[in-house]
């Protein structure tokens, strides 16, 4: 694992990966399903919609390229939960445990800011995703108020526990 990490470095947003959050999730969400408008909002307007109402973005670079890249979107305040959205792999960079690293600093990082949860929503076709997240502790748990039309799943870690 610690090959990896050499290999692949975590950063925070900066203006400069503007573009890579939009084109890495469009990537995957085009293969899968359609476009939605709640994804041209986060998409074209990440500090706006996310960093500037308490959310966070990170990047997987590679060869100092974005190759990856997941938010941590405030969605209450009292409990403190955080959605973790957007996480997108480019494809030539699949296999090298990249959401896994996105995953980890997102969850970590909504640990030490003392949030009670992390919620998720997905669709049962991204199985790899799914199986990331078990594995980084989420639990199932019934649909309620999905926020696009493809979800069919949604999941959330508890912290407190």
């Amino acid at each position: 694992m610690n090959d990896i990490k050499n290999e692949v470095k975590i950063v925070v947003y900066e203006p400069q990966y503007k573009g890579a959050f939009k084109a890495l999730n469009e990537e995957w969400i085009k293969t899968f399903f359609v476009m939605e408008a709640g994804d041209y909002k986060l998409l074209d307007n990440p500090e706006e919609y996310i960093l500037n109402k308490g959310g966070h973005i990170v990047f997987a670079l590679l060869n100092n390229e974005a190759v990856g890249t997941c938010a941590l979107v405030k969605s209450k305040e009292d409990p403190l939960t955080f959605e973790l959205s957007k996480m997108a792999v480019s494809p030539k960079a699949q296999g090298k445990k990249i959401g896994y690293l996105l995953g980890t600093a997102l969850v970590d990082l909504a640990k030490s800011l003392n949030a009670e949860k992390v919620v998720l929503e997905t669709n049962s076709v991204l199985v790899p995703a799914i199986k990331l997240y078990e594995k980084l502790g989420f639990k199932h748990v019934p649909i309620v108020d999905a926020g696009y039309e493809r979800v069919d799943v949604q999941m959330e870690l508890n912290l407190n526990i």
